[in-house]
């Protein structure tokens, strides 16, 4: 059974603590998490000055994180036989590259086209990114997810922001603003990212498959798929009902990225050192399907629909914390790789959401999308019970590292949260 004094050794010490090379990719990640919201405040006006349908223009989402998914499959593969800093080097100067040329584009479909190369370039930095922020980080493994959740929540935040100001003059904006950040991350992780050491054995491209075959990792994984269809119905299609300017599209989502950059970093340790990782995500989830209903049943009124969509940023926080956390615990596998495979079933979930709710509102009506996801989040629920074990030795493998951090000796938490937890996930 989960306690809730499990998880006490994650806060030993202050995640903000960290070396430059954490910042520098933490500083990347920003950014690159940016491009999740950075389209919000801008698909009204692509959809109008393209003449776009919804259900088109959601297909922005749609080629990002398919391709995501899928590229993150090889992305083990690419970074044990070039290095994470090569790997790093090589997703940030695809994000700059497919960024700049969505700017260029004078088409719908050329978008969609450069969103997926984009979507490539961030597969190859995120999957690494979290590998290299663990390798380097103090503070212990909580510390270092919590280092990668700011950075995750602070770019969701400010994505929509400077999407709603730079769309405000032209739509091409956001996408030119990416590619000059970006830039300067690249320049960032160049001069402050040391090479990681080799890998004992090189990752096959079969190795993320094969680490779904662990009933722990697959659960939490197919958990993902459904929250972020539910996550990603609200994030992709939200904006069309809302019917406001690109400027107040982008306050809104900044509101709710701001929740998720909170609660991320402060609301779920605090959550899950008071309640245990198991119930904080069981309730959490609940929650979350609350609102998302709210939303499905409220879509005709604006005020409801904006203040159900930022108080959804409570929910995404908690939850991208406590998976991620979870999920590099249960995991019988070397991280890059348990990371590649969560990635991909989760994004693969998030990437057809968007599409899915603008093919059923034209089909059907607003109502609809927002039904499915959060009736998607209820499954997610029935999936997690499944894993309530794996869960419980997730949480004490945590602690064991956790402790051996604020006692100064990795190693010994290492050893300690592997004898803790031998044998689970299988």
């Amino acid at each position: 059974m989960t306690t809730p004094a499990a998880g006490a050794g994650a806060g030993a010490q202050s995640p903000f603590r960290q070396p430059k090379a954490v910042w520098a990719v933490a500083f990347a990640c920003v950014i690159s998490f940016m491009g999740i919201g950075l389209v919000d405040p801008i698909l009204p006006a692509i959809s109008e000055d393209l003449h776009a349908s919804p259900s088109q223009v959601t297909l922005l989402f749609t080629s990002y994180l398919v391709v995501m998914a899928v590229a993150m499959l090889v992305t083990g593969f690419v970074s044990s036989r070039i290095g994470a800093k090569r790997t790093l080097v090589a997703g940030l100067i695809l994000i700059v590259v497919f960024s700049a040329l969505a700017g260029t584009s004078g088409s719908i479909s050329g978008i969609i086209g450069f969103r997926a190369g984009w979507g490539l370039g961030n597969a190859l930095f995120v999957a690494t990114s979290l590998a290299v922020i663990v390798a380097s980080a103090s503070g212990g493994f909580g510390g270092a997810i919590i280092a990668y959740e700011a950075a995750l929540g602070l770019g969701i935040a400010v994505g929509p922001l400077l999407g709603g100001l730079l769309g405000d003059i032209s739509w091409r904006g956001p996408f030119y603003g990416v590619a000059v950040l970006m830039t300067i991350a690249l320049i960032a992780t160049l001069t402050l990212v040391r090479p990681q050491p080799a890998p004992a054995r090189r990752t096959s491209l079969a190795d993320p498959l094969k680490a779904l075959r662990h009933r722990g990792l697959l659960i939490m994984s197919l958990t993902a798929l459904c929250y972020n269809w539910g996550f990603f119905t609200v994030l992709g299609y939200a904006p069309f009902p809302m019917h406001l300017s690109a400027l107040r599209l982008g306050l809104v989502f900044t509101g709710w990225g701001l929740l998720v950059a909170v609660f991320s970093v402060f609301g779920a340790p605090w959550l899950q050192r008071r309640f245990g990782l198991a119930r904080t995500l069981y309730g959490n989830l609940a929650l979350f399907a609350v609102d998302v209903l709210v939303i499905a049943v409220f879509v005709d009124s604006r005020a409801t629909l904006i203040a159900a969509v930022i108080v959804a940023g409570v929910f995404i926080g908690v939850n991208n914390t406590l998976t991620t956390q979870a999920v590099m615990m249960v995991a019988p596998v070397e991280r890059p790789v348990a990371s590649a495979a969560y990635g991909f079933v989760r994004f693969i979930g998030g990437g057809l959401a968007p599409y899915a709710a603008g093919r059923l509102a034209e089909h059907t009506n607003l109502h609809v999308p927002f039904a499915v996801g959060a009736g998607a989040i209820v499954l997610g629920i029935a999936i997690l019970t499944a894993g309530h074990r794996d869960l419980a030795g997730a949480e004490r493998r945590q602690a064991a590292l956790d402790a051996g951090a604020a006692r100064g000796d990795r190693d010994a938490g290492i050893t300690e949260a592997a004898e803790t937890g031998s044998g689970s996930g299988s």
